[in-house]
């Protein structure tokens, strides 16, 4: 058993390594370490809570006191400036040192910043933490126009929820269609008609080379020529892992700090897991998967082997009147079948994307009760059999086999 089990970062992963840790061992010391001013918090109720009462007490992971309860030490507003794998030790940013046994490193990810001319001016906010969140909130009680850069998930959940406030939204995206990295062109062209119908304005095949007005943000240039009026620049455009500490060590990384199957890394007695681990070659940085790999990196340190099982990615979409959800491998060049079934006039659309009688993806536009059983059948690799067969009809036989 670890006398002092360390764990940086204070997102979902760290918390789920927290309850796993303590369901087998309830004797070592944990120190949990987070640079924000707050205790661990549910960032995927930041852009839809925009404009709710946003106070740390409300969106809490858990209660205070449970960390008290469960014997964990919490250091809030700390920042880690390096870590000594030799001695095994971390540096505090005011030159102290704590001891560890075993490491979980989850500093999680930050967003892109775009290398577009005055995106430091007064008026320009991306959303990653409580802080961004409370910002923008306060900036949208004077703002009616807003323009959004990136339209990824987060944008476009952004720009519903500021429509639904009265604000008018402009959304650029660089790639040519919405959601490039979860839709296809059909997918993409029924949610932006869908947006459209709203008020939304989409420039897609659109960059944005320079943010206007003097020290504060009045509109911006895109790499067309045009320039759009503005009062508020929010822009989504994808995300980084936070890995500058372990620079000066001799961690290996990727994208991220590169992890196997138990969420080890390459250094015996540290562990990666959430944004920044990257298993597989990928950092799928989503929730569902922070969740499942802090409970493995909880596990595994707590001295319970166990091995991460790859879970396929999920994407939901409940906005502007519809439901949407990717999942998995949506590129037809991995696939060796392709069914598509869609409905222009009642906005369905289902994609379900196949190789060697296997379902690997799927787009549906329409019918979430579909996501349950596709999502089984992805992760059970199921053979299908004969798949000559309409997307219907092999939804009802993989219902039939569940």
């Amino acid at each position: 058993m670890a006398k002092r089990i360390v764990i940086i970062g204070t997102g979902i992963a760290s918390v789920t390594a927290i309850k796993a840790i303590r369901e087998i061992d309830s004797g070592s010391e944990i120190y949990l370490m987070g640079q924000e001013k707050f205790y661990p918090y549910n960032r995927i109720r930041l852009s839809k809570g925009i404009f709710d009462y946003l106070e740390e007490n409300n969106i809490l992971l858990q209660k205070k006191e449970w960390y008290e309860q469960n014997k964990v030490k919490i250091f809030i507003n700390t920042k880690v400036l390096n870590i000594d794998t030799d001695s095994l030790e971390v540096i505090l940013s005011d030159g102290s040192k704590v001891k560890y046994d075993k490491l979980l490193i989850a500093t999680g990810s930050s967003n892109n910043t775009p290398p577009i001319d005055g995106i430091g001016k007064e008026g320009v906010y991306t959303l990653r933490g409580l802080d961004d969140a409370l910002n923008i909130k306060d900036s949208l009680s004077v703002s009616a126009q807003v323009i959004v850069i990136g339209a990824g998930i987060q944008g476009i959940e952004m720009a519903f929820i500021l429509h639904q406030h009265g604000k008018k939204v402009t959304i650029v995206e660089l790639q040519s269609r919405l959601m490039p990295l979860q839709l296809d062109n059909k997918a993409s062209e029924i949610l932006k008609d869908i947006m459209h119908g709203y008020g939304i304005e989409i420039l897609t095949n659109t960059g944005v080379v320079k943010i206007t007005g003097d020290t504060k943000v009045a509109g911006i240039l895109t790499d067309k020529g045009v320039e759009l009026k503005c009062d508020t620049v929010i822009y989504s455009t994808g995300i980084k892992s936070n890995k500058q500490l372990i620079v000066n060590t001799k961690v290996e990384t990727g994208r991220g700090i590169v992890v196997n199957n138990k969420m080890e890394t390459n250094i015996k007695n540290i562990y990666a897991a959430g944004d920044i681990a990257e298993f597989d070659n990928q950092i799928i940085g989503l929730w569902n998967i922070a969740i499942a790999q802090g409970k493995v990196a909880g596990y595994n340190i707590a001295g319970k082997e166990t091995v991460y099982e790859k879970i396929t990615p999920v994407t939901t979409l409940n906005a502007f009147g519809i439901s949407l959800f990717s999942m998995g491998c949506i590129d037809e060049l991995e696939s060796t079948k392709v069914l598509i079934d869609e409905d222009t006039n009642s906005k369905i659309y289902k994609k379900i994307f196949i190789k060697n009688n296997k379902v690997i993806g799927a787009i549906v536009i329409g019918d979430m009760k579909r996501s349950p059983l596709l999502k089984s059948a992805i992760e059970k690799e199921i053979t299908l059999g004969d798949v000559d067969l309409s997307v219907d009809e092999l939804l009802d036989k993989l219902k039939n086999n569940k």
